[in-house]
């Protein structure tokens, strides 16, 4: 009985506010106010429940897409700690200080110079030319994510990918940080730390916008001058990234000169060991694992994730192809699998790749990679041979193999790939081997003609190369006054 009672009072205790709510509001109101709220929901629900249906996917595939280029973007970032392990480990110890300041300082001159003015000039509507909207400090308005029209705003080339603004923006920085990061392989080990610098920020700012408008931006290569014509096609930068690099690095490797000692009066080679090739195969490893960013990251978005795989998959086969074909290729001519080599081949499958990657079937990126495992080596050695020095083999691999890869998408492009993962409707053959020739042209010719005169302004104003003493003793002292391994003492004992 008490039980009864406790249970008969807590129910009374709840219905008190019910009770109370009751009292003050009229009996009659009640169906008004239930009415009211209904109306109110209905109101406030849209019209076509199909609408909401798609704007809610909508939103989940900008979310999407925009996590999709943001990673893809870190991945490519990652890349600068791979170019400095390989860099690093190719050269001498008494050189690591000033390799490891150059790659980690190179990326921050690209951040500025890109923002401030080279994102405008590469995709701010303008001239074929060049960009001229939304120039300065990203100030350009975009429609991003996509509302209507896919090709109004200040940016229109880039407009066909629906995420933010800032997505595009950073997925294209460390694009352009990475080819300026190219340069640096190929004038170390004797280049002066504060010129490098200098030559960064024009890099960024000015010639890899320019040429990235050409092809990317919506210029003159990039779209059909005539109906009918073809246009120029490179899908991740083999040339708007590679080769623009390697061309800067040749203008400069030729105006600095080669390091003293590396070729003999008598016309022979005097190789330099680098100092960590285990630094240097972790190097690339890192590389060929940001480059799973740098091709598929280039779909700009995961709507089509077959497309994505498909240049997942393309990126890999090329770069094992190309470790095949350099290690054959070195252990004939050189008798030996020599692992530099090796490591080239990789990259250089990966740049050659790089064009094409959704152009061409998977059986098409192999035959791609292993040519380029064979030219890596025979173009190491006949740069030797003309007494250009290159450290690295950057020019090896990213000048040689970014116009094989380029000219290699003109020959070997697949007409139900490209459609498919590149939405272009693009057929290879003469006529678009052609075109690519022709803007593979067209690139180096003004790279290399204003990386030479940036150089040649810089070796007349304040010098470029260190003193021969410096060089000897190596540049970290000289150039930073610290050293990578201040205790370290070669042991000579047998």
């Amino acid at each position: 009985m008490k039980k009864l009672k406790l249970v008969l009072c807590t129910i009374a205790l709840g219905l008190v506010p019910w009770l109370s709510m009751a009292a003050d509001a009229p009996p009659a109101d009640a169906a008004a106010a239930v009415t009211e709220t209904v109306a109110a929901a209905a109101e406030k629900a849209p019209a076509d429940p199909m609408a909401a249906l798609t704007a809610s996917a909508s939103s989940t595939r900008v979310a999407v897409d925009t996590l999709w280029v943001l990673l893809a973007g870190a991945l490519v970032f990652f890349m600068n700690t791979g170019f400095a392990c390989v860099e690093s480990g190719m050269c001498q110890s008494k050189n690591t200080v000033n390799i490891l300041a150059k790659n980690f300082v190179v990326f921050a001159c690209a951040s500025l110079s890109f923002y401030v003015i080279g994102w405008g000039i590469m995709f701010g509507e303008g001239t074929g030319f060049m960009g001229s909207k939304g120039m300065f400090f990203l100030g350009g308005a975009d429609n991003s994510p996509m509302t209507g029209d896919a090709y109004v705003g200040d940016y229109a080339s880039i407009n066909w990918s629906g995420v933010p603004l800032l997505a595009k923006f950073f997925f294209q920085l460390v694009f352009a940080g990475t080819a300026a990061t190219i340069v640096s392989g190929a004038v170390a080990e004797r280049i002066k730390f504060g010129p490098f610098v200098i030559f960064s920020f024009v890099l960024v700012a000015i010639m890899y916008p320019i040429t990235g408008h050409w092809i990317w931006g919506g210029g003159w290569l990039g779209a059909p001058t005539a109906e009918g014509a073809l246009a120029f096609y490179d899908f991740a930068g083999s040339t708007v990234v590679h080769s623009v690099g390697g061309w800067a690095a040749l203008a400069g490797v030729i105006v600095l000169g080669a390091r003293k000692g590396k070729f003999t009066p008598d016309g022979k080679v005097h190789p330099f060991p680098g100092h960590s090739l285990a630094l240097s195969t972790l190097g690339v490893f890192i590389l060929w694992l940001g480059w799973f960013g740098f091709n598929p990251g280039s779909t700009m978005g995961m709507g089509d994730g077959s497309a994505v795989a498909h240049v997942f998959v393309t990126t890999n086969s090329a770069a094992v192809a190309g470790i095949i074909t350099s290690m054959l290729t070195a252990w004939i001519l050189l008798g030996k699998p020599d692992l530099t080599m090796i490591l080239n081949g990789c990259l250089a499958g990966l740049v050659a790749i790089t064009a094409p990657c959704a152009f061409v079937t998977i059986p098409g990126s192999i035959l791609i990679g292993a040519v380029a495992g064979v030219l890596v080596v025979l173009s190491v050695l006949f740069f030797d041979k003309i007494k250009i020095d290159d450290p690295v083999g950057a020019l090896s691999v990213h000048l040689v193999n970014g116009i094989w890869g380029t000219l290699a998408l003109g020959l070997l492009a697949n007409n139900k790939v490209s459609n498919a993962v590149a939405a272009f409707d693009v057929t290879g053959g003469m006529a678009q081997f052609m075109v690519q020739l022709k803007g593979v042209v067209a690139v180096g010719v003004f790279t290399f003609a204003i990386s030479f005169v940036v150089w040649f302004i810089l070796k007349g104003a304040m010098g470029i190369r260190v003193s021969a003493e410096e060089e000897q003793e190596g540049l970290d002292i000289g150039e930073h006054g610290n050293e990578a391994y201040p205790n370290f003492v070669m042991n000579n004992q047998k």
